[in-house]
């Protein structure tokens, strides 16, 4: 696993092609490895891409000595959407599925996150901590006050992720203020077995890390999942309030107190 954090860059994209290799390394892991699909899924050319994609800024880890191309130097990406972007693009990427209007009626400055992957050979190393790092500086210089976006469990089966569901919603459900909930047409509960009925360790061993991860920082889930069948996904809607980070977390996350 590389993991000569020296030599990592971290950055937004520049131009197309920069965007283009984010977009490859998405099609990696979001198409070949987990089953997704999309209308505008480029199989020929390898790329995962929709119609917000121009609307985001694309926050890239790159690691230089994987060779000249920018895709293979690409190991690492990050949506972020502002709400300029959302206004230009018509919507915040995640408003098909969830009701985000609580968030737009708060009067805080909101950034959506999204497509958030590493090339397999940069998990479980500081390939995602210097990401979380990089994006610490983004929401900083912005005033961001709310991260939010949508994470995902792989499948589609509710009764094999019916535990660590439950979990989410019990433990960890926003407060009334932030419970953005999925939208009515396709809301499916989280609430699936009792508190006291789920097998809490094999619960947190399903809970992929990237939710982990927003959890440790205080992270807190809406009420409901979506079923996305095009990505083979399950998604919980995940929302992080930087007022309400402990000083711990806020070192952990690498914002300034």
């Amino acid at each position: 696993m590389p993991d000569a954090s020296s030599d990592y860059v971290v950055r937004l994209a520049r131009d197309p092609a920069e965007v283009e290799a984010a977009q490859h390394l998405r099609y990696q892991v979001f198409v070949q490895e987990l089953g997704g699909d999309g209308e505008m899924v480029d199989h020929d050319r390898q790329l995962e891409q929709d119609r917000f994609d121009p609307f985001f800024d694309h926050l890239l880890l790159l690691d230089p000595t994987r060779g000249q191309a920018i895709r293979d130097q690409v190991v690492g990406v990050y949506r972020l959407l502002t709400e300029a972007g959302a206004e230009a693009a018509g919507q915040f990427y995640s408003e098909d599925e969830y009701d985000l209007g609580l968030l737009r009626k708060s009067g805080r400055k909101l950034l959506e996150l999204g497509r958030s992957c590493l090339h397999p050979d940069y998990r479980g190393g500081m390939g995602m901590y210097l990401m979380w790092q990089a994006l610490s500086d983004y929401v900083e210089a912005r005033g961001i006050e709310l991260l939010f976006g949508t994470a995902s469990f792989h499948g589609t089966d509710l009764t094999d992720l019916s535990h660590p569901l439950s979990l989410l919603h019990h433990r960890h459900l926003a407060p009334a203020d932030l419970r953005v909930r999925t939208q009515p047409a396709a809301y499916q509960s989280m609430d699936l077995v009792p508190e006291d009925q789920i097998d809490r360790p094999a619960a947190m061993r399903a809970i992929p890390a990237l939710i982990k991860g927003y959890l440790r920082l205080g992270g807190m889930v809406g009420d409901g999942a979506y079923v996305d069948h095009a990505f083979n996904t399950t998604d919980v809607f995940l929302i992080l309030d930087t007022n309400r980070l402990s000083d711990a977390q806020a070192r952990i996350y690498g914002q300034k107190r």
